[in-house]
């Protein structure tokens, strides 16, 4: 293989890794936000985490934030999700972006939220942020490449 494409190798296959996790993360906000997701759905989460042998120790206090703010949390958990699949498409924020990503699945295990997608969302950002040129192809290659000097 030649120098050439060596170069390109990484960053195509972190750039599909950035660009799909951002896919995936857009298509859970949309449907959030088309179901009607809200205060409803975080209280059922809260409820849910309370008596589950299967939430961790360290969900206890989050829980409780849950039902106790259930309303800001039922608007921001769709907007995260869009923000974090806008962030990850474009390529922008690319590291902070999957660090993120990652943190709120864990999050979502942690609350026994066990959606099928989850494991492979997590690699992808995983992926991400072991390539750390996954964002060349998007706004943080771009705004890279227009730094002097």
């Amino acid at each position: 293989m030649s120098a050439t494409r060596a170069n390109l190798a990484v960053p195509v296959l972190g750039g599909a890794a950035r660009v799909a996790v951002g896919v995936l993360w857009l298509l859970e906000g949309v449907l959030k936000y088309r179901a009607g997701f809200g205060a409803a759905d975080i209280e059922l989460v809260a409820q849910s985490t309370a008596g589950n042998s299967r939430t961790p120790w360290w969900f206890a206090p989050l829980g409780s934030l849950m039902g106790t703010t259930p309303w800001a949390l039922g608007l921001g958990i769709p907007a995260l999700e869009v923000i974090l699949g806008v962030l990850l498409t474009a390529g922008a924020l690319t590291r902070l972006a999957a660090f993120a990503s990652i943190g709120t699945l864990m999050l979502y295990w942690g609350s026994d939220q066990l959606i099928a997608q989850y494991p492979v969302m997590v690699m992808l950002s995983a992926a991400v942020l072991a390539l750390p040129s996954a964002g060349r192809f998007g706004v943080d290659g771009w705004r890279r490449a227009r730094r002097p000097g």
